[in-house]
């Protein structure tokens, strides 16, 4: 349970002076439907309205608070022109501008004659001085109504800065008095204020001072990223109490499987499987995340992992998060488990009839060892007779509770490896994953070859073709990936079939195409006449990022490469260099206009490496954390202070802050424990105080 001390901080928005029935939802699209929702809101920024100077002395293009006599009305000559009121000082005449404004009320709030002080930006217009719909216009008795230093917050259509401030003084009103869970020689150091006066200095700041302001979002970042980092190491001290089962092969599925392999694994697999063996083998239950660069090898390890499973006479089960990357699963570990003498087999949402009924019968009396799929593993019917390791690829797609979900399908809790193709910058992985110990691969296997990367302007698209027309003629296959439109769906559809349309024509009969609406059925379809050579081209969406191995391929065309992320950029590079002959990415860029500076560093940071892990800091970097597995994916923690690229210092004293206090104080008894509670509560990590409960 919540506690009582925090109720007025989770009431409904709408309770907060301002906020009625019909704003209601225009709050909850800027921040949320909570009082705590709001007080999480970072402003844009702060105007200072304190000074009121003369209006020739206010700075063109700037926000001034200026005090006037009203001289004027001008009434508009014909419709839809603006309204006019002139006003001036003693040196100067300004010129107020209104479009649309209801006559009456601008008669009765500026009667001519009268003294009033205005604020607003103040513009220059064909040599007269303007300032178009004032932020405030007010008598001079009522000179307080205009807030000193007003913080600009982000706005959706039909709501004022005013409105949202005015219920942020609401909010701020409720703030309760909490008991500090922050260690206090910490908090002293770094000369920080309360959680409650760190708000308050960001939503109603008493001078915009740069470096207050940052003191107080730092403990307020702090905060953030302490109650991530002790929500869970709390459930890491959860599942390493829950009693792990001792699962050890004897390594004959392994040797059998290292043999038929025309390769050696590489170090870094061969290391990352010893750490899998061992913690299969603790009695602890493993939870264990494998991050892969593109190409690095996970599915072998995967296979190996779950090798060792099947060697202790259980079964393993393998979630990918699309049906596409569970059949390429399926692909390169059906051929090898029948080949060493064991059954593997395909579950999706496709699997009907019959051939879903022989599935899980086989499952559920122990003949089938390895369990590929898609979430279709996650549903009522599908049981075990005795699952003991779970592995879920592409684990950021799927939400860290539905971690828990497969692991518990075999009756006794199964240890559970986690894999990303992505990698994952160091502070990132920890807010993420800080329940899990990390292996990495950070190598390819011998006969990945370097990939040419280019960027070249769309203007030069013929030259492009001309490539396209060579690399076909010599036996190469060739991705086309079409952008992302304003993330518009339809927008984007249009976009992969016009140029599927294009290429046809030149290409007759030699292009294939592949995009996220299509039916299951034809984008196989299209996938296997590119895998089998019948198609030299696959147009495609994203929906290739991951999962489609096909080593002929040599050339991949990325169009309007400044509109994807770095990470993404690099996914999609990763599907050629598969095979012995050289290989080429081409990131078509927009070159009217140029691209911003965001787009021009990624574009090039993909020409100067090919290494994951260092894109994976650069995209952080130029992007933050909220957008570099997606704002909203599952999984993915809400951080409105904290910055994972500038505050990664106080991560790591957040991780240590935390992994002390379960040291010394396991069941958060202490007065401390006690307010570090409310701090979980405060940032909705609800489950791990549950956990906390249940011993």
């Amino acid at each position: 349970m919540r506690p009582e001390i925090l109720f007025p901080l989770f009431a409904p928005v709408r309770t907060l002076p301002g906020v009625g029935p019909r704003s209601v939802e225009k709050f909850a699209r800027i921040a949320g439907e909570r009082v705590i929702d709001l007080l999480w809101l970072r402003p844009n920024g702060y105007v200072d309205r304190r000074l009121r100077p003369s209006i020739a002395a206010v700075p063109e293009g700037t926000i001034g608070t200026v005090e006037v006599n009203v001289l004027s009305h001008i009434k508009p000559a014909r419709p839809k022109a603006p309204y006019r009121v002139l006003c001036g000082d003693e040196a100067s005449v300004l010129e107020l501008i209104f479009f649309g404004g209801a006559q009456d009320y601008l008669a009765r709030s500026l009667p001519e004659g009268a003294r009033r002080i205005l604020s607003g930006r103040i513009e220059r217009h064909e040599g007269r001085l303007q300032m178009a719909h004032p932020d405030y216009v007010v008598a001079p008795d009522q000179a307080d109504q205009i807030p000193e230093i007003e913080p600009v917050y982000p706005l959706t259509e039909g709501l004022t800065n005013k409105a949202v401030a005015k219920a942020m003084r609401g909010a701020l009103a409720l703030l309760p008095e909490m008991p500090e869970w922050q260690d206090v020689a910490w908090r002293a150091r770094q000369g920080w204020p309360g959680w409650g006066e760190a708000l308050t200095a960001i939503h109603a700041p008493a001078e915009v001072d740069e470096a207050a302001l940052e003191t107080a979002r730092r403990r307020l970042a702090y905060d953030e990223v302490l109650a991530n980092q002790l929500a869970l190491m709390l459930i890491r001290q959860r599942m390493k109490k829950a009693a792990g089962r001792r699962i050890a092969g004897d390594g004959t599925l392994r040797r059998r499987l290292l043999a038929a392999l025309p390769y050696q694994p590489t170090a870094a697999q061969t290391r990352s499987v010893a750490e899998i063996e061992a913690d299969l083998a603790s009695g602890e239950r493993m939870q264990r995340l494998l991050q892969g660069d593109v190409g690095a090898g996970k599915t072998l390890v995967a296979l190996l992992a779950m090798l060792i499973a099947v060697e202790a006479g259980t079964q393993a089960a393998l979630m990918a998060p699309t049906e596409i990357l569970a059949r390429q699963h399926m692909a390169t570990i059906g051929p090898l488990a029948e080949k060493i003498g064991i059954r593997a087999a395909l579950l999706t949402g496709r699997e009907k009839g019959k051939t879903r009924e022989k599935i899980l019968a086989d499952l559920a009396a122990g003949d089938l060892h390895i369990l590929i799929g898609t979430h279709a593993l996650f549903t009522d019917d599908v049981a075990f007779a005795d699952l003991s390791l779970a592995i879920v690829d592409e684990q950021h797609k799927f939400g860290v509770s539905q971690r828990l979900s497969l692991s518990a399908k075999g009756g006794r809790p199964a240890h559970v490896l986690v894999m990303t193709a992505t990698p994952i910058p160091r502070t990132l992985s920890m807010t993420l994953y800080g329940d899990m110990d990390v292996s990495k691969l950070d190598e390819k296997p011998p006969g990945r070859r370097p990939i040419t990367t280019r960027a070249i302007p769309l203007s030069r698209l013929e030259d492009v073709e001309i490539a396209v027309a060579r690399a076909i003629g010599a036996g190469d296959r060739v991705y086309w990936v079409c952008p992302l439109v304003e993330q518009n769906e339809k927008l984007d559809l249009t976009a992969v079939e016009s140029r599927y349309a294009e290429l046809e024509r030149r290409f007759e009969g030699r292009v294939a195409l592949a995009h996220g609406q299509m039916k299951a059925t034809a984008k196989d379809a299209a996938m296997e006449r590119f895998r089998s050579g019948a198609a030299s081209i696959l147009v495609a969406t994203t929906v290739i990022e991951v999962g489609v191995d096909v080593p002929e391929a040599t050339v991949m065309i990325i169009e309007h490469a400044e509109r994807f992320g770095l990470a993404q950029l690099h996914q999609l590079r990763g599907r050629v260099g598969r095979g012995a002959r050289p290989s080429t990415c081409l990131l078509l860029y927009q070159d009217d206009p140029r691209p911003g500076e965001t787009a021009t560093s990624r574009l090039r940071i993909m020409r100067e490496t090919e290494d994951g892990f260092v894109i994976a800091e650069e995209d952080l970097r130029l992007r933050g954390a909220g957008e570099v597995l997606g704002t909203r994916q599952a999984g993915t923690p809400d951080l409105h202070f904290a910055d994972l690229f500038r505050d990664s210092d106080l991560l790591a004293a957040a991780r240590d802050d935390a992994n002390l206090t379960i040291a010394r104080d396991a069941e958060l008894a202490t007065p401390r424990g006690a307010a570090l509670r409310a701090l979980l509560y405060l940032f909705e990590r609800d489950e791990a105080v549950r956990y906390l409960r249940s011993g």
